[in-house]
């Protein structure tokens, strides 16, 4: 045999020896949300298999996504700073891991084009999603900046792609949604316009977390979903155009109008995610926890020290 068919041989021999990486297996809730894309492109495009996650990524609305995770369906998620706090005073067991997007933007208000400021709203119908969500908990914070409250509007329980489709087609006088379904809105200037987005009200930012068992039982598995991710945003900045692509397909847009959503929003790379977790994340955790008491969508806050296990972005 030759040196090179030996050469090969052996290789070959090697390969077939060699163990195969473990994968372990993942269920991961999220939604259409522009800002959750990154997770999507860090499955599509083989960063979580090359890092031995084998991720399962489920469409799941965020009313309902804290029940798939008390029933075992999944064990991470995608969602809101404040969302976390409302399934922790529910008695569901999660742990945020690391901060996926801010908005900048890429939340909003739509209202008819008559409508020239919040409080003209007082006695309107505001299609919103249910209590405990993003969007309501958007619509809550923006009223109260402007003096008012849940109780001045007649709130519509819609999610945010409904919510934005019956608006263009003249149901309800306001929405609540989030990109790429407020691009929708942008797009038809005869329905009506964007009062306010989170440009004028800082205030939607997004994490992603896992139950507490998980991360005990597979702490190797955390870390690589979570440097997956930032491989992810390294992608992204090294081959914009695939990338949108891969993360467009998903939400049914170009991947020219998926970079128009995601411009919106600012994902967060490991120096950001520290800074984040260093004190803002509290500040903003115990702000929110007190609207969503005056609410009435928690009765007591959980123990705020235990929102966040932020070893992994170390």
């Amino acid at each position: 045999m030759t040196y090179p068919k030996l050469a090969a041989a052996l290789a070959l021999a090697i390969g077939l020896a060699s163990p195969v990486a473990a994968q372990t297996r993942v269920a991961i809730g999220i939604s259409g949300w522009t800002g959750f894309a990154p997770l999507t492109l860090a499955k599509e495009a083989g960063i979580f298999a090359k890092n031995g996650v084998d991720a399962t990524i489920r469409k799941i609305p965020q009313a309902s996504r804290h029940l798939a995770i008390l029933s075992g369906d999944i064990q991470c998620a995608a969602t809101t700073v404040e969302t976390w706090i409302v399934w922790a005073a529910n008695g569901v067991p999660v742990r945020q891991l690391f901060q996926l997007d801010k908005s900048y933007g890429a939340d909003g208000m739509v209202v008819r084009n008559s409508v020239n400021n919040i409080r003209e709203l007082r006695g309107k119908t505001v299609a919103a999603s249910a209590p405990g969500t993003a969007p309501y908990f958007t619509l809550a914070w923006f009223l109260k900046q402007n003096g008012m409250s849940i109780r001045d509007v007649t709130v519509v329980n819609m999610e945010p792609g409904p919510a934005a489709q019956a608006f263009i087609a003249g149901q309800n006088d306001a929405a609540m949604t989030y990109e790429p379904f407020l691009s929708s809105v942008r797009a038809a200037p005869q329905a009506g316009k964007i009062l306010h987005t989170t440009l004028d009200y800082p205030m939607v930012m997004d994490t992603f977390g896992c139950t507490p068992a998980f991360i005990a039982a597979n702490e190797g598995a955390v870390r690589a979903m979570t440097n997956s991710y930032f491989e992810a945003l390294e992608m992204i900045a090294r081959e914009p155009a695939r990338a949108n692509q891969i993360m467009g397909a998903d939400v049914r847009q170009s991947a020219e109008d998926f970079a128009k959503s995601a411009s919106y929003l600012r994902w967060q790379d490991k120096a950001a995610n520290q800074a984040f977790f260093a004190g803002p994340h509290a500040e903003f955790s115990n702000q929110a926890a007190d609207l969503l008491l005056e609410l009435g969508i928690i009765r007591q806050k959980p123990d705020m020290t235990q929102l966040a296990d932020t070893r992994f972005i170390r």
